[in-house]
C-alpha cells in the first residue's frame, strides 16, 4: 500500500534521489539536499513523498509551494515531480497528483500549476499529467542570462 507523506527538512535525504532524476543539475544528493533546505524550505516549498514499506527512501516526490499570481490566483504550484526508474509504472505519480488536487481543494486553491519541459523523454510525464486532467493552458518562454 502507498503512503503519501511529508519529507520535512532533515528527512531530504529520502526524496534526494528521486529529485536528482528529474534535476540532474544538482549532481549530487548532498548538493540537492542543500538546494532544498537552504534556498526552497525557506520559499515555502514543501516536499511530499510516495512510499510503499519496503524502504525508508520515497519512491517518487512531489515538491510544491502554495502562491499567488495575477495569472492564477491561488494555487498550489508544483516545481518537481518524479519517480525512480524502477519505480515507475505503477501509481506512484498518480497517487502524489490525487494528493496534491486534495490539498489544493483543502486549502481553497483555484487551481495546480506545473511546468513541463518538452524535450522526448518527457512523454511519459505529459501522459501522466494529461492522465490526471491537466491541460496545456500556455507557452513557458524562458531567456539565460
Amino acid at each position: 500500500m502507498t503512503e503519501i507523506r511529508e519529507i520535512t527538512e532533515g528527512e531530504t535525504k529520502l526524496g534526494a534521489r528521486a529529485l536528482l532524476e528529474l534535476r540532474p543539475r544538482w549532481e549530487s544528493v548532498d548538493a540537492i539536499v542543500d538546494v532544498i533546505d537552504t534556498r526552497l524550505r525557506p520559499q515555502g516549498y514543501r516536499l511530499m513523498g510516495a512510499f510503499d514499506g519496503t524502504t525508508d527512501e520515497a519512491l517518487s516526490v512531489l515538491g510544491y509551494r502554495e502562491t499567488f499570481m495575477s495569472a492564477w490566483g491561488r494555487h498550489l504550484y508544483v516545481d518537481d515531480l518524479s519517480t525512480l526508474p524502477e519505480a515507475r509504472g505503477r501509481g506512484y505519480g498518480d497517487a502524489l497528483i490525487a494528493w496534491v488536487k486534495d490539498e489544493a481543494r483543502r486549502l481553497g486553491c483555484e487551481s495546480v500549476q506545473l511546468d513541463s519541459g518538452v524535450n522526448a523523454n518527457r512523454a511519459a510525464a505529459h501522459r501522466l499529467y494529461m492522465r490526471n486532467h491537466f491541460a496545456i493552458t500556455s507557452h513557458h518562454f524562458t531567456y539565460e542570462v
